[in-house]
């Protein structure tokens, strides 16, 4: 399911206008963003949690040289399903 048929499903079960419908998954998807760059975890009952976590430093090969190449510390985001979500699938 991409993001024009999840409007699409939300809007007809809601019957809300499907401009209305995206602009609110829009609205969720940057704010989760925008609290995920402040280091915040964003937590929704019932779905799971959206948090970051520290890829340390690590040595890598390139796969056409086999030259060993320094990967550099990156902050990654992650989510953790929540126990209702785990239960239903």
């Amino acid at each position: 399911m991409n993001k024009g048929e999840l409007v699409d499903v939300i809007s007809e079960k809601t019957g809300i206008q499907k401009n209305t419908v995206a602009l609110i998954i829009n609205e969720t998807h940057e704010t989760i963003i925008e609290k995920l760059k402040g280091g915040d975890t964003v937590k929704i009952a019932g779905f799971g949690t959206f948090l970051t976590t520290k890829r340390e430093a690590r040595k890598g090969r390139n796969p056409k040289t086999g030259a060993t190449v320094e990967i550099p510390e990156k902050i990654v985001p992650k989510f953790r399903p929540g126990k209702a979500m785990k239960e239903t699938l």
